[in-house]
């Protein structure tokens, strides 16, 4: 007996091999993975291939593609609409930080508890069913040309009051976000937090944040890749961003494909913002649900 178990100690642990049966499941996956890849390659050239022959076919895909998709129209008006697109990206990321911060504080004073604190929590209730409510574009008139006559401040460009005009609204929206994770966040952890001697604010800020933005950041994402969007607006106030120098090329070459240039160019401002919100959620998923597929 100790001979054999010599034996075996000195040929080392033994290296675990999946059975025939593995094996088979294995392969069995290989080829239906390989077989799905192929049937959505095929239905999506052939669905491509009857739209585009479907497109192309029309009677009047001859005058729209000269109005709509004239190549020499995109090339020159593309320096503009591409110097435009810069004050945009200039405007989201200020309107971002600002939504940030005014969207933490009214999800904090909504979650507020007390007698005392009913006025904080009314005013940020009225606020968000107000903003949330009227639409980005009203908002945008009423700041843009509504605050400069009440001369409290210096003249301001339109990028500015239109930056204003997005954390009023996005603001609105955020912060309910932001409250929706913070009361998904179990009374326990507040509770326990208390016990250990932190304040109501080291609470929110050590314990309960943290694990509210984890919960609510494909949410949060979301609004983001719409404010993305939305940030075109701003040209209604007159700012000479993308959407405003796509119309200007559009007047001077009497072709609409400078709004075309400036489509694209909003989807591929947006593209790496959503498939990042895309690949977070399936991995947060997959987190959660790790263990349920059999």
């Amino acid at each position: 007996m100790s001979e054999t178990t010599d034996a075996r100690d000195a040929a080392g642990p033994a290296v675990w091999q999946p059975s025939t049966v593995e094996l088979e499941r294995r392969a069995f996956r290989r080829r239906q993975t390989g077989r799905s890849v192929f049937v959505s390659a095929l239905s999506t050239i052939v669905l491509a291939g009857l739209l585009a022959w479907a497109l192309i076919g029309s009677p009047g895909w001859a005058h729209v593609q000269q109005t709509f998709f004239d190549p020499a129209v995109a090339v020159a008006s593309l320096p503009r609409i591409l110097e435009g697109l810069w004050l945009n990206i200039q405007v989201l990321v200020a309107a971002s930080i600002g939504v940030v911060v005014v969207a933490l504080l009214l999800a904090t004073l909504r979650t507020l508890r007390g007698p005392v604190f009913f006025p904080l929590r009314a005013f940020a209730a009225g606020y968000t069913d107000l903003f949330r409510g009227v639409p980005l574009l009203i908002v945008l008139y009423l700041v843009g040309f509504g605050f400069p006559g009440l001369d409290f401040f210096d003249r301001m460009p339109a990028a500015f009051w239109g930056t204003i005009a997005l954390i009023l609204t996005y603001s609105a929206y955020v912060s309910e976000v932001f409250r929706a994770g913070i009361e998904a966040v179990h009374p326990s952890q507040r509770l326990a937090a208390r016990s250990l001697g932190l304040s109501h604010g080291q609470t929110m800020r050590r314990v309960v944040l943290p694990q509210a933005f984890r919960k609510v950041t494909p949410a949060l994402m979301n609004d983001f890749v719409a404010m993305q969007k939305d940030v075109g607006l701003i040209s209604v106030l007159g700012a000479v961003d993308a959407v405003r120098a796509a119309q200007i090329e559009t007047a001077h070459f009497f072709n609409f494909t400078p709004y075309v240039v400036a489509g694209l160019l909003f989807v591929l401002l947006a593209w790496p913002m959503i498939r990042l919100t895309d690949w977070l959620s399936a991995r947060m998923r997959s987190r959660e649900q790790v263990g349920s597929i059999v």
